[in-house]
């Protein structure tokens, strides 16, 4: 399972990617966004569940380790650009 420290800077970086064109209103961040935490987290889509998407897009394609480290890799990305 994907260990998520929950900083939100993947929901505050939705513009990166065009698949996440829904759920933000062009600033890049998720509108369902509530602090650090998502406020439909529950009920979240597909695309924001980790472990879902690997088993439905990507479980034919890599590894769930390699898979998993490539995830880690842009949520480290990504917290280098906030600090900037």
């Amino acid at each position: 399972m994907f260990k998520c420290d929950k900083c939100g800077q993947c929901c505050r970086n939705l513009d990166k990617s065009s698949v996440y064109a829904e759920l933000h209103n062009g600033d890049g961040i998720c509108r369902y966004l509530d602090g650090d935490l998502c406020s439909i987290y529950s009920t979240r889509p597909i695309l924001c569940r980790v472990d879902k998407s690997y088993e439905l897009y990507f479980k034919n394609i890599m590894t769930r380790d390699k898979y998993e480290e490539l995830n880690h890799e842009v949520c480290i990305k990504l917290k280098k650009i906030e600090e900037e």
